[in-house]
């Protein structure tokens, strides 16, 4: 039975982490995660979706503790604002635009782009661009916009990453993909359309709700903080 004092369950209600889609969406691999179904929404088991999330923040913390490196991934409508906010806030690489085909299987040539992007932003911050004309100067900054647009996240991307975390697998499935491909773990919140046994660390549950989004970013972070902090013990 579903405890409702506990504030953990309490937050996942208020944050309409429970809600999947319809049945006729549903992918048959998450028929076990689902406890009924209601106006024609299916509800997720909340006590079972606890024990994923504690096995995605157990291996949050791990990488904490390793300060591993993660890629926040979401291009879904509406998302990209909270990913980036809550990957920032511990410095983490993100794609919230565009993922580019390769990011993790042609990883030497997206970081000539990503290189070659910050020596175009160092340059122009160093007014390096003055000795060129007015119309040179506004296609070199056409150039660093567009790719920006596609690359900004990607600017502290070192090294291949330990992780990626990932919302909405199915609509992330390239990403998906590519980490399988080169043996990357995958931690992603998804919902009742996503076939769970794609991702190494799933958590079922709303992946188009803003307040559901946020409180599964706002568990990952924490996690991974916590594993920072004993490090440093």
């Amino acid at each position: 039975m579903l405890d409702i004092s506990d504030s953990l369950t309490e937050k996942m209600l208020k944050s309409g982490f429970q809600f999947g889609y319809s049945k006729v969406s549903r992918h048959p691999k998450m028929k076990p995660f689902i406890f009924a179904s209601k106006i024609g929404v299916e509800i997720f088991d909340l006590e079972k979706i606890k024990a994923k999330l504690d096995a995605a923040k157990k291996f949050l913390r791990e990488l904490g503790k390793e300060k591993k490196t993660i890629i926040f991934v979401s291009t879904k409508r509406g998302t990209g604002n909270i990913v980036e906010e809550f990957a920032q806030e511990i410095n983490m690489p993100y794609v919230t635009t565009r993922w580019i085909g390769g990011t993790l299987t042609n990883f030497n040539q997206i970081k000539k782009q990503v290189d070659y992007l910050n020596e175009l932003l160092i340059k122009r911050e160093n007014k390096e661009n003055e000795k060129y004309t007015k119309k040179e100067r506004l296609l070199i900054d056409r150039k660093i916009a567009k790719m920006e647009k596609l690359l900004a996240g990607l600017k502290n991307y070192p090294a291949k990453p330990s992780a990626l975390l990932i919302i909405d697998s199915k609509h992330e499935e390239v990403a998906v993909k590519e980490a399988r491909q080169e043996g990357i773990p995958v931690v992603a919140l998804l919902n009742s359309d996503c076939n769970p046994d794609l991702v190494d660390y799933p958590v079922p549950g709303n992946d188009s709700s803003v307040s559901s989004v946020r409180f599964f970013l706002e568990e990952m972070v924490k996690a991974y903080k916590e594993g920072l902090k004993d490090s440093q013990n």
